[in-house]
C-alpha cells in the first residue's frame, strides 16, 4: 500500500493554505519560512529532532507549511497573553497609585492634625495674652481711679492746711493786740481791731510768706501731679518741691514759737497799760484788775489749747501728704511696671500674629499642592479604572435608578391624580359656599328691606340675626380665604409635581437612550467576539488537518529511510530485484518501479 501523497494533493493543500491565510489578512510570502528556522521548529508530535539534515517539502506544501500555522497560531496566543498582562500591570500600577494616595492623604491628615494642635496651643497662648492684657487695663483703670481719689483727698487736705493757717494768723492777730481799757472812751471797737491789726503785720509777713511759698508748692504738686498716670516724675522737681515743703514746716514752727514768746510780752504790756490807766484815772479797784488778769489768762489758755489743736492737726497733714507722696511714687512705679509690661505683652502679639501669618502662608501651600496631587492621582485613577467598572457599575445604577424613577413617577401620578380629586372637591366646595353666601345676601337685603316697615321689636330681633349673620359670613369668608390659599398652594405643588415628572420623563428617555446604545455596543463587542472565535476555530482545524499531513509524510519518510538503508546494505539484492523488474515477463511491476523511483527523485529533489 503507497502512502505518499500525489501532485494533485499537494497542490489543493496549497491552494486551501492561501485561501487560509488570505482570510487571515496575511500574503502568501508570510507563510513560507526559511530552512533555517525550519531546522530550528520542534516536531510537532513532540519528538526529539533527528542529527539528519532536514528534508525539505515539496513546493506544493512549500506555500503552506506546519510553521506557518503554528506561528500564526502562537502569535494570536502572545498578543492574548501580552494584552492580558498589559491589563495585570495597569491593574498593579493602579493599586500601587490608590496605595500612594492612600499614603498621601494619612500624611495630609497628620499634617492638618499637627496644625491643628499649633494653632490651638497659639490661640490658647493670645487668649492668654489677651486676659492678661484685659486685667493690666484693668488695674491701670483702677489705680488711676485710686489716684484721682488720692489727689482730690490731697487737694482737700490743702484746703483745709491753708484754712487752719489763716485760723493761726488770726489767732496769733488777736494774741498780739493789746487789751481794751474800759476807763479810756477813746477806745472804740474799730478802733481795737486796727490795733490788733496793726501790730500783727510784721508778724504775719513771715506767716504770710511762708504760707504763700507752701501755696506755691502744694501748686507746683497739684500740677506736676496733674501729670499723666503713666509719665514718671523727674527726681530733681520732688527735691525740690521736698525742700519747700521742709522750708514751710520751719516758718511755720518759728512762727509758733514766735507766737509762743509774745504772749508773757503782751501780757505784761497789757499790765503796763493798766496800770497806767489805773493811775491816771484812780477810780479801778484791785479786784477788777485781778479779774481783768483773770480774764486775760483764760483767754490765753484758750488760745494755747486752740495752737496746740491746730499743731496737732497740722502733724496728721503733713504725715498725710507724706503718706501721699509715698503712696504716689509706688503708684508711678507701678505703671511704669504695668506700661512695660504692656508693651511686651504687645511685641508677643505682633510676633504671634506674624507666626500666625506665616503659618497660614504654609498651610495654604500645603492645600494648594495637596489638592493638585489629589487632582492628578484622581485623574489618573479615573482613567486607569475608569473603563473597566463603570461599565457593570453604570448598568446596575441606571437599571435602578430606571426602577427608582418608574417607582416616583407611579408615586407622582397618583400624588397628581389625588391633587386633581381634591382641587375638584374643593372647587365644589367653593361653589357650595358662594352659593350659601349669595343666599345670605339676598336673605340679607330681604331682611333689610323688611326692617324699614317692621316695628321696633322686630328691628330689635332682625339686627341681632343680622349680626349673627354677619358672623356667619365673615367666618365663612375666612373658610373661603384659607381655602383659597390651600387652592393656591395645591396648584404651586401640582405645578411643581409636573415639572418634576416631566423632567423625570426626559431623563428616563436619556436613560433608555443609553441603555440601548450600550446594548448596541454590547452586540457589537459579542459579534466580534465570535469572529475571533470562529476565526480561531478554523485556524485550529486547518492546524489539525496539516498535523495529520505531517504525520502521514513522516511515516512515509520513514519508510523511505528504511528502504533506502536496506537497499545499500544488500547491493546484490538490489541487481536482482532491479533484473527481475525489467524482465519482460512482469511489465506491470516493471511500470510500478519507475513510478516509485520517480516519487522517490521528487521527494529528493531540493
Amino acid at each position: 500500500m503507497n502512502h505518499t501523497p500525489s501532485p494533485h494533493l499537494s497542490d489543493g493543500g496549497k491552494s486551501t493554505g492561501g485561501a487560509l491565510l488570505c482570510s487571515l489578512g496575511l500574503g502568501s510570502d508570510r507563510g513560507i519560512r526559511s530552512p533555517d528556522s525550519l531546522a530550528h521548529t520542534p516536531s510537532p508530535t513532540g519528538g526529539t529532532p533527528s542529527s539528519s539534515p532536514p528534508l525539505l517539502l515539496s513546493p506544493g506544501l512549500g506555500g503552506f507549511g506546519m510553521g506557518s500555522l503554528g506561528a500564526m497560531g502562537d502569535g494570536a496566543g502572545a498578543d492574548w497573553e501580552s494584552r492580558e498582562e498589559l491589563r495585570l500591570r495597569e491593574l498593579e500600577e493602579a493599586r500601587a497609585r490608590a496605595a500612594q494616595m492612600e499614603k498621601t492623604m494619612r500624611w495630609w491628615s497628620d499634617c492638618t492634625a499637627n496644625w491643628r494642635e499649633k494653632w490651638s496651643k497659639v490661640r490658647a497662648e493670645r487668649n492668654r495674652a489677651r486676659d492678661e492684657v484685659r486685667q493690666l487695663r484693668q488695674r491701670l483703670d483702677t489705680l488711676t481711679k485710686e489716684l484721682t481719689s488720692v489727689r482730690r483727698e490731697r487737694q482737700e487736705l490743702a484746703s483745709e492746711n491753708e484754712t487752719l493757717k489763716q485760723q493761726t494768723l488770726c489767732l496769733h492777730g488777736d494774741h498780739t493786740a493789746p487789751p481794751p481799757s474800759t476807763t479810756s472812751p477813746s477806745y472804740s471797737p474799730a478802733h481795737q481791731c486796727g490795733a490788733s491789726s496793726s501790730p500783727s503785720i510784721p508778724l504775719s509777713s513771715p506767716a504770710s510768706s511762708s504760707s504763700s511759698s507752701q501755696v506755691h508748692s502744694d501748686g507746683k504738686l497739684d500740677r506736676v501731679g496733674e501729670a499723666p498716670p503713666g509719665s514718671p516724675e523727674p527726681e530733681p522737681v520732688r527735691d525740690v518741691d521736698l525742700e519747700r515743703e521742709r522750708l514751710g514746716q520751719q516758718q511755720d514752727m518759728e512762727l509758733l514759737e514766735s507766737v509762743l514768746r509774745t504772749r508773757p510780752p503782751a501780757a505784761d504790756s497789757g499790765g503796763g497799760v493798766h496800770v497806767a490807766s489805773s493811775r491816771s484815772s484812780c477810780s479801778l479797784s484791785r479786784q477788777e484788775r485781778n479779774r481783768q488778769l483773770w480774764e486775760d489768762v483764760s483767754t490765753v489758755e484758750e488760745d494755747s489749747g486752740k495752737l496746740n489743736v491746730l499743731q496737732l492737726r497740722l502733724d496728721e497733714s503733713q504725715k498725710v501728704l507724706l503718706k501721699e507722696r509715698e503712696d504716689k511714687l509706688a503708684l508711678s512705679k507701678s505703671i511704669e511696671r504695668l506700661e512695660g509690661e504692656l508693651s511686651q505683652w504687645k511685641l508677643k502679639y505682633e510676633e504671634l500674629s506674624k507666626s500666625r501669618q506665616e503659618a497660614l502662608k504654609q498651610v495654604n501651600l500645603l492645600k494648594e499642592m495637596h489638592q493638585d496631587e489629589l487632582g492628578r492621582i484622581s485623574e489618573d485613577l479615573e482613567d486607569e479604572l475608569g473603563a473597566r467598572t463603570s461599565m457593570d457599575k453604570k448598568l446596575a445604577e441606571l437599571r435602578a435608578e430606571m426602577e427608582r424613577l418608574q417607582v416616583e413617577n407611579a408615586a407622582e401620578w397618583g400624588r397628581r391624580e389625588r391633587l386633581e380629586t381634591e382641587k375638584l372637591a374643593l372647587e365644589r366646595d367653593n361653589k357650595k359656599l358662594r352659593a350659601q353666601v349669595e343666599d345670605l345676601e339676598e336673605q340679607l337685603a330681604k331682611k333689610r328691606r323688611q326692617a324699614a316697615s317692621a316695628l321696633d321689636t322686630d328691628l330689635k330681633a332682625i339686627q341681632s340675626e343680622l349680626f349673627e349673620r354677619n358672623k356667619e359670613l365673615a367666618d365663612l369668608r375666612h373658610i373661603h380665604a384659607k381655602v383659597k390659599k390651600q387652592f393656591q398652594e395645591k396648584t404651586a405643588e401640582l405645578a411643581h409635581a409636573n415639572r418634576r415628572v416631566e423632567s423625570h420623563e426626559a431623563e428616563v428617555k436619556k436613560l433608555r437612550l443609553r441603555v440601548e446604545e450600550l446594548k448596541k455596543e454590547l452586540g457589537q463587542a459579542e459579534d466580534e467576539l465570535d469572529e475571533s472565535h470562529n476565526q480561531t476555530r478554523k485556524l485550529q482545524r486547518s492546524l489539525d488537518e496539516q498535523v495529520e499531513q505531517t504525520e502521514n509524510l513522516q511515516v512515509q519518510l520513514e519508510h523511505l529511510q528504511s528502504r533506502l538503508r536496506r537497499q545499500q546494505q544488500s547491493p546484490g539484492l538490489f541487481g536482482k530485484m532491479r533484473s527481475t523488474r525489467f524482465s519482460p515477463e512482469n511489465p506491470d511491476s516493471l511500470t510500478s518501479d519507475v513510478d516509485e523511483e520517480e516519487e522517490e527523485l521528487q521527494l529528493q529533489i531540493p
